[in-house]
């Protein structure tokens, strides 16, 4: 009996509105730390998108390399797979791999070719063993595929040519291809009785997207593959990028979600990690383990103000010391509060803050919802990383044309984007 620990999109160093998470994310590592303990799990996977931007800040980096290294000591015998996803630096996740393996940790972060064009799939595929050192399965440890690892790469047939007329299709094909080589290598290389566990950071046709905090893969959000590239063979599909816990069509494809909350937009989902158990090849018992949300995120809203101040005065109050700096105030909830109003108002903001003084909670984003718009009024002071370059650039484009753009300069944009990304992230190895 194996048993594995799947979670994903830890998006460690994740700035909220402005505001440091280190307090929820040490928070989650510390109860996985107790929680691979207990359970006494034969292995972790972690499916991409292990920090929220390719550049991390010091502080993101030594949370992770801090949890490895407790893993290792307080679980010696535990293997640790973690892949990149489409927010992090390959060339960064995999550069301490060789010090990594020693904790029995194994980092991906890039798909490499042979000279014959063919995928290199050995250094895909991580053995997982039980308590006595046996392997008995097979991780197929496919990271995020960037377009331009794999677009025109191991075609078996067809001009290239052809191939790129359409992109999106193009990276949809040519993902499926990847994914179909790496399993094809694994069967190769397992044992009778070894099962095989597909990991990867992808979006699978048909699962649910989070309302605002999910960056498209690659271009005009149509890069989905489809489940159907798993055949029954693969006891357990392990995935990443998808913030919502969901299966796929079936009980052993699964999107773990991510530990926490991303977006207001994902408050009321569950966050969990999963726990699978595998007899032989045959995929036993698999378990949502719901993770303790540290600091608590709420909404209040859309509604009138007086609804709005009603709601506030349920709050807790805070503690004694009511001094911003205490060591209370880290975990006081994030708060998105939004208001309809019949008018501009000057002194809302005033008004909310009053109302918030003795409560426990942190006001992050203030909406204002005028008549016959159904949409916030911008205001003063907004920060550009709380409206994201997609829904900025679709302003700007409104506010000069006097129209939405259209959906192929939208996927224009989103090429753009990921090719910026994609630098960033070469630069920075």
């Amino acid at each position: 009996m194996l048993r594995v620990i799947h979670t994903a999109d830890w998006h460690l160093g994740q700035s909220f509105h402005g505001q440091e998470r280190t307090t929820e994310h040490r928070a989650f590592l510390a109860w996985l730390l107790d929680t691979l303990e207990q359970q006494q799990a034969d292995a972790l996977l972690v499916a991409g998108d292990i920090f929220d931007v390719v550049n991390p800040s010091l502080r993101a980096q030594q949370l992770l390399y801090d949890f490895i290294v407790d893993a290792h000591q307080r679980c010696p015998e535990l293997q640790m797979v973690l892949i990149a996803g489409n927010h992090d630096s390959g060339a960064r996740i995999e550069l301490p791999a060789p010090l990594m393996q020693r904790l029995h940790a194994h980092a991906v972060g890039r798909v490499s070719w042979l000279d014959d064009g063919n995928l290199d799939s050995q250094r895909l595929l991580v053995p997982l063993t039980d308590s006595t050192g046996e392997t008995r399965a097979w991780c197929l440890a496919l990271p995020f595929l960037r377009p331009s690892e794999i677009t025109g790469r191991g075609q078996s047939s067809g001009p290239q040519g052809d191939l790129l007329q359409d992109e999106t299709q193009s990276y949809v094909r040519s993902a499926e291809r990847v994914h179909q080589q790496l399993m094809d290598a694994a069967r190769q290389q397992r044992q009778p009785g070894q099962a095989l566990i597909a990991m990867s950071h992808a979006h699978l046709h048909g699962a649910a997207v989070s309302e605002a905090s999910e960056r498209p893969i690659v271009i005009g959000g149509e890069e989905s593959i489809s489940a159907a590239i798993f055949p029954e063979d693969i006891s357990y599909v392990a995935l990443g990028h998808l913030h919502r816990a969901q299966r796929v069509g079936e009980e052993r494809i699964r999107y773990s979600g991510s530990p926490l909350p991303l977006d207001f937009s994902e408050a009321g989902y569950h966050h969990q990690v999963l726990m699978l158990e595998l007899d032989g090849e045959r995929l036993g018992e698999v378990t949502a383990l719901p993770i303790p949300r540290a600091v608590a995120m709420q909404r209040i809203g859309p509604g009138t103000l007086d609804e709005a101040l009603e709601q506030i005065a349920q709050l807790p109050l805070r503690s004694d010391n009511a001094d911003p700096q205490c060591s209370d105030h880290k975990y006081w909830a994030w708060l998105e509060i939004s208001v309809r109003l019949d008018a501009p108002m000057a002194d809302l903001r005033a008004r909310i803050d009053e109302a918030l003084a003795d409560r426990a909670a942190r006001l992050l984003r203030l909406r204002r919802e005028l008549p016959g718009t159904g949409r916030e009024q911008p205001r003063h002071g907004e920060r550009l990383e709380d409206i994201g370059p997609r829904r900025l650039f679709e302003r700007v484009w409104q506010e000069q044309w006097g129209a939405p753009a259209e959906p192929d300069v939208l996927n224009d944009f989103d090429r753009l984007c990921q090719d910026v990304l994609e630098q960033d992230g070469e630069e920075t190895s």
